[in-house]
C-alpha cells in the first residue's frame, strides 16, 4: 500500500496531480485545499504528498489522494469513516481548510459544514454526530506547517511534539498550552484527552 510519494510533477490538472516517482507516473487526486497549496508548483518541480490508498472489490482500480500533512491524511481518514461519505465524495467536498472544518464539527456549527461541495443539512448533521469530540487535535492545526513526524515517548511528550512539528505551534506556545491544560485537568492520562483539553482551552 502506498502511504507517502516523493518525486517530481509531471502533470497538473483541477483536481488532481501526476507524480514522477522512480520512473512511475502516479495519479493523485488533491482535494481543493490542497491544490492551493500547490499553486507555485511547475512542470518539473519537487513534490512530495502523504497518500490516503483505497481498493476495494467494487472498485478495483487504485484510488491514491494526496495531502500536504501526515495529519490532515489522519483527518481524511476519520472524516470518510462517517456514513454515506466514500473517499471520492470527501475528496471534492473538502474545498476548506481541515483546521475549519475541525472546529466546525467540535462547536456543531453546521452551516459551515454545508458550505463543503456535495455536502446538504442532513449529512452535516451525520458528520458532527460521528466525529463530534474527536477533532480537537485537528481544530489546532496551523497555516504552514512544517512537514515533520513526532517522536514518541510519555504523552506529554508527544503532544507537545505534535502541536510544534505538524500543527505549526511555538514550543513555548505549545509547552504552555500543555501546562494549562494540565492545570485546569490534572486527571487527563491519554494524549487524546490532552489534545481535547488544550482544544476547550484554546477556543475559550
Amino acid at each position: 500500500m502506498i502511504g507517502y510519494i516523493e518525486g517530481k510533477v509531471l502533470k497538473k490538472e483541477d483536481d488532481r496531480v501526476l507524480v514522477l516517482a522512480n520512473q512511475i507516473g502516479y495519479e493523485v487526486l488533491l482535494p481543493a485545499f490542497v491544490m492551493e497549496t500547490l499553486n507555485s508548483k511547475s512542470v518539473g518541480d519537487p513534490i512530495s504528498l502523504y497518500i490516503f490508498y483505497q481498493q476495494t472489490e467494487r472498485q478495483p482500480k487504485p484510488i491514491l489522494i494526496g495531502f500536504n500533512l501526515e495529519v490532515e491524511k489522519e483527518f481524511f481518514q476519520h472524516f470518510v469513516s462517517v456514513e454515506d461519505i466514500g473517499p471520492l465524495k470527501a475528496v471534492k467536498a473538502l474545498t476548506i481548510s481541515v483546521r475549519e472544518i475541525a472546529r466546525a464539527i467540535e462547536e456543531r456549527d453546521a452551516s459551515t459544514l454545508i458550505r463543503l461541495k456535495g455536502i446538504g443539512n442532513r449529512t452535516a448533521q451525520k458528520i458532527i454526530a460521528t466525529l463530534e469530540g474527536k477533532m480537537g487535535k485537528f481544530a489546532l492545526i496551523r497555516k504552514d506547517m512544517p512537514k515533520t513526524s513526532p517522536k514518541i515517548e510519555d504523552f506529554t511528550k508527544q503532544v507537545l511534539d505534535v502541536l510544534i512539528t505538524q500543527l505549526g505551534h511555538r514550543t513555548p506556545d505549545a509547552k504552555q498550552m500543555i501546562a494549562r491544560a494540565l492545570k485546569r485537568n490534572p486527571l487527563i492520562a491519554t494524549p487524546e484527552e490532552l489534545f481535547e483539553e488544550v482544544y476547550r482551552g484554546e477556543k475559550t
